[in-house]
């Protein structure tokens, strides 16, 4: 059961929708008896951003989680103590959910943008204007950035082929190399 000061600060939080936020990970196991999770993170915005919280999507409903601390594991996994995650039964029924970032607190980040941050926004080609797509995932494991769209599409993402990110409109402008045209 949440505490009152719980559900004080959560109720000073406006509704979210799934476009307010980006995913960030996932909740692994418990980690130890006192509530701890292990949390597999894409993107450490979390600890570069001051915020108090991040959502949990519990079925199909963000819902704001307060941190009490965390600690890295390794540069993908962090120990993670939520308000009010007191047991390790409490922990494990977080196993498994997906963890989300408020968007217009990660969009003031002085350090730019994240790939992850990504995921929504609309491709639009530079040379044309023509919209190719939402992105739906981005593979950044190779030295060569993929961008794919929700109908499959993948386009590179270099440094040099990006010639905006307008995170009002969510949009990100490429260059599309000629000879990808055709195969998309």
């Amino acid at each position: 059961m949440p505490s009152v000061r719980q559900l004080d600060r959560r109720s000073k939080l406006k509704v979210i929708r799934e476009e307010d936020v980006y995913r960030i990970g996932r909740i692994g196991k418990p980690h130890g008896v006192k509530g701890e999770v292990s949390f597999h993170f894409t993107d450490d915005v979390f600890d570069r951003v001051e915020s108090e919280y991040v959502f949990l999507m519990i079925d199909g409903i963000l819902v704001p989680f307060f941190m009490e601390e965390y600690r890295f594991k390794s540069e993908e996994t962090a120990l993670l103590k939520f308000e009010d995650i007191d047991t390790v039964e409490r922990a494990a029924e977080l196993t498994g959910t997906e963890v989300f970032f408020p968007r217009e607190l990660a969009d003031g980040e002085e350090e730019g943008i994240s790939w992850q941050q990504l995921v929504g926004y609309t491709i639009v080609n530079h040379d044309n204007g023509k919209e190719m797509g939402r992105i739906a995932n981005i593979d950044c494991s190779t030295e060569n950035v993929v961008v794919e769209t929700e109908d499959g599409n993948m386009f590179p993402a270099a440094d040099e082929l990006i010639k905006e990110i307008d995170n009002e409109k969510r949009t990100l402008t490429l260059v599309i190399p000629e000879g990808l045209m055709g195969l998309n």
